[in-house]
């Protein structure tokens, strides 16, 4: 199942059309503040698909029966990129238990790349939802590695993706090799790169988040 947040008008659009904004990009804390709050709409979309259970909660004036989250879900990230999706996604389920994983693109000289895995941090996975935040997804490897890398710590219940901006073939790519997944994405773009860029898109996500950096 796929979910483009921008189908419906709603604020988000806004937020979107600042992040791919190239004259409003040098604004880092506008950029990363904005990725967050795109994060914070897809955990609340993502909220009203959870199971939840009846609790009875004592007031000043007598007793309230409420709906509440069954379990809190384990959202994991793709790190650097993914960590003000991440903090999004954290403040609407603030008692996650959370999940981190290293990953990036090698380049080589002739302008190919490879996805590199160097760690993982994760709680038990068996029986869990599992949202994972991947700001861009291109082509789909960086996604597909996490998802291969987390097999090891258990079968979870399901898994949610969290995207800023997915690129159709990426999502074709990922719901091949995991059909049952479901991806949730702020928009979608049909085009992309020979070098693996998303188009339009709106550059590297971890660079205007955090600076430009040098690959060792």
């Amino acid at each position: 199942m796929v979910y483009n947040l921008s189908i419906q008008n709603s604020v988000l659009s806004q937020w979107l059309s600042e992040v791919r904004n190239v004259e409003k990009q040098n604004d880092r804390m506008r950029f990363r503040r904005n990725i967050e709050r795109i994060g914070e709409v897809a955990a609340y979309e993502i909220s009203k698909h959870l199971p939840y259970k009846t609790q009875v909660v004592q007031t000043p004036l007598g007793e309230s029966s409420l709906q509440v989250l069954d379990t809190q879900p384990v959202i994991g990230t793709i790190l650097r990129a993914g960590l003000p999706l991440h903090q999004g996604l954290l403040n609407y389920f603030d008692a996650a238990d959370c999940a981190f994983i290293a990953a990036y693109r090698k380049h080589h000289r002739d302008g190919t790349f490879e996805i590199e895995h160097h760690y993982t941090t994760c709680p038990s996975l068996e029986g869990r939802i599992v949202i994972l935040a991947d700001p861009m997804i291109a082509t789909g490897a960086s996604i597909l590695l996490t998802l291969e890398a987390l097999k090891r710590y258990g079968s979870p219940a399901h898994i949610h993706i969290v995207a800023v901006i997915a690129c159709s073939e990426g999502i074709e790519n990922v719901l091949r090799k995991f059909p049952d997944v479901t991806l949730w994405s702020g928009d979608i773009d049909d085009e992309i790169t020979a070098k693996g860029y998303i188009v339009p898109g709106l550059g590297d996500a971890g660079d205007l988040a955090f600076g430009p950096k040098q690959q060792g």
